[in-house]
């Protein structure tokens, strides 16, 4: 895509430092909002889902700090929203109604709602339903969950869909508390990012509360069919009622990851680190929003072999929720930080020997994906002011060359600088946006003019603004892959029998650095003779499964039945639009992936069917 337990609505203490003064950011060319104006200092949703009309509606009632004593408009980002009226609070605490326009639709950026005031009140409501094809929701039906009893809805608002079912400035520029009030139907659970009643029944509504000030992309709820299980004193996990003893079983180290990352980076400032596992067509591997991580199914394997996306997303609640790239542009702020702390806490919990295995196959396909990446887009950050900051989302090699490049800062300044220097950047960022400029200053002032050697700024910049990843790189080696290289290159060649490699004692991670290096190697007979004796087909380790799937693809290997099962199940855009682009490139296989996604695409997430769209229209 971690304290002991407070009383339910006991709020960290945030101080004003945290909250302001506000920093003068660039605009966000992704936003309308001119929150260098006024700023939304805290948002309260009062809404009803209704799964009839696949619609949330209600009133959103936003808390400003104007900034510019001039202004009279506040400019809100929406899309597809149904505006009913919008209302200002008068000085005398009345309700008043207040002009409003939308402007014409773009179809990126949505629709600029522009409220004329006449004063710069405290408080805005705006009355509005969403739309059934909200790019956030997702309105699933029973058929599309596991006990197939009662829909189910989760929303997914990175990077810049919050808008479709909140009216807000969504920008990461701009951080606000929330509370919010949410009716469902009977005998469904509502959970959102934020604190969340563990004996909530829902008469009356569920209700919500998040103290520390979040950026609209972290707003978050799903609504459906929901049991919970306590992991530990400050974590849990939600789930369909079909799947929550399997999360529990998979997740059962949470609370020791969260210990874990505390030792190295400081006080986990979230009070709650709870999850929550959503139906298959979730798009994504996990998304870290903060107090309930959304995750995927597809990590679950069984033995707790993937944890590794836990440790990412609980790695969040530092590099990306606590302190936030202010733009899309400085995503690497986000991501690359994650992905470095997501190495360490894999490394302290379960230590070096697995950590350097799962950081070479990040690294290796990190090299191997560059040849896919157009060069303009494989620099951690642009100068050229005119590139689209939202297409640095696109593409994921700003999560491993982020990581790269902190992780050779570490190597030569030594952990005993280079920890206390990442852990006050966090502390001395902590609820704030931030652009690269500014993490820039900070390294100089805390890192580089005291430890010049280093690194020199040629080739920090060739880290930051350069294509694919500087020479100056070092590449981890595991000896552990060293083996499974040697048995690897005798298999391929014929000289080792498929029965005599020893990947029965194989971990996930071992299995997807051998599968990764025989794609388009191996033939169809070694797939088949492979497949035979390690029944990979059958996999439950999704990763795994994936692998072999698009290894057997490329080598004509049919494995089309239990492919098939494996995309009318999975959602997740890491495995489905790969096989499909596989698939699409193989003349035998063409037209029966189309037949497939035919029936597949109205099980996958909105996101999901776009890649895919563009495949087949390709």
């Amino acid at each position: 895509m971690r304290t002991p337990i407070t009383s339910r609505w006991a709020a960290p203490v945030i101080t004003l430092a945290l909250l302001g003064p506000v920093s003068a950011f660039a605009q966000d060319p992704l936003s309308y909002a001119r929150y260098n104006e006024v700023r939304t200092t805290a948002l309260h949703l009062d809404l009803k889902a209704d799964f009839g009309r696949k619609t949330l509606s209600g009133f959103a009632e936003l808390t400003l700090n104007w900034l510019d004593k001039n202004s009279r408009t506040l400019v809100l980002d929406t899309r597809q929203l149904s505006i009913a009226r919008v209302q200002v609070l008068t000085p005398a605490g009345s309700w008043a109604p207040a002009s409003y326009m939308l402007d014409k639709a773009d179809p990126k950026k949505g629709q600029a709602l522009r409220i004329s005031l006449q004063n710069q009140p405290q408080k805005v409501r705006i009355y509005y339903h969403t739309a059934p094809t909200a790019s956030a929701l997702q309105w699933l039906t029973p058929a599309q969950t596991l006990s197939g009893k009662r829909p189910f809805m989760f929303s997914q608002s990175q990077p810049i869909d919050a808008r479709s079912w909140v009216p807000v400035q969504d920008t990461p520029a701009v951080r606000f508390t929330y509370s919010a009030k949410v009716a469902a139907p009977a005998g469904m659970r509502v959970v959102m990012s934020a604190e969340n009643d563990q004996k909530g029944t829902g008469k009356g509504g569920w209700n919500f509360r998040m103290p520390q000030p979040i950026p609209s992309y972290l707003l978050a709820i799903a609504v459906g069919e929901l049991e919970l299980r306590n992991l530990g004193p400050r974590t849990a996990v939600y789930a369909e009622p079909g799947r929550i003893e399997a999360a529990a079983f998979e997740l059962a180290d949470t609370e020791k990851m969260v210990t874990a990352a505390e030792s190295l980076y400081g006080p986990y400032r979230w009070g709650r680190y709870d999850m929550i596992v959503l139906p298959p067509s979730f798009p994504i591997g996990g998304m870290e929003n903060p107090r309930m991580t959304f995750l995927t199914p597809t990590m679950i394997a069984g033995d707790r072999s993937l944890n590794d996306l836990i440790a990412h997303e609980l790695a969040h609640s530092w590099s990306g929720n606590l302190v936030t790239n202010a733009s899309w542009k400085h995503w690497w702020l986000n991501e690359g930080f994650t992905t470095y702390v997501t190495t360490r806490i894999i490394e302290s919990l379960y230590g070096a020997e697995v950590a350097e295995m799962n950081l070479q196959v990040e690294q290796e396909e990190a090299l191997a994906s560059l040849k896919d990446i157009p060069v303009a887009k494989q620099a951690l950050l642009t100068r050229d002011p005119d590139v689209n900051p939202e297409t640095y989302t696109d593409e994921g090699l700003a999560y491993p060359k982020g990581a790269w490049l902190l992780r050779t800062l570490e190597q030569r300044a030594g952990r005993e600088v280079f920890d206390p220097f990442l852990r006050g950047w966090f502390d001395q960022h902590a609820f704030q946006s931030a652009t690269t400029e500014q993490f820039l200053a900070y390294l100089r002032a805390n890192l580089l003019d005291k430890h010049p050697e280093v690194m020199g700024q040629a080739e920090l910049d060739e880290w930051l603004y350069g294509a694919g990843i500087p020479a100056t790189a070092q590449r981890v080696v595991s000896r552990r892959f060293a083996a499974v290289d040697a048995q690897r290159d005798a298999w391929l060649k014929g000289e080792q029998a498929t029965a005599d490699l020893t990947a029965r004692g194989w971990t996930a991670t071992e299995w997807m650095h051998f599968l990764n290096d025989i794609d388009r190697k191996a033939n169809a007979a070694q797939l088949k003779e492979l497949d035979q004796t390690f029944a990979l087909r059958t996999s439950r380790n999704n990763e795994i499964a994936f692998r072999f799937y698009l290894a057997a693809v490329h080598a004509n290997y049919d494995v089309r039945e239990p492919l098939n099962a494996f995309l009318m199940s999975v959602g997740r855009q890491k495995f489905v639009v790969p096989l499909y682009t596989a698939l699409l490139k193989t003349p035998t296989q063409a037209a029966w992936a189309r037949d497939v996604y035919r029936k597949a695409r109205p099980r996958y997430h909105p996101e999901t069917q776009g890649s895919v769209d563009k495949l087949l229209k390709k």
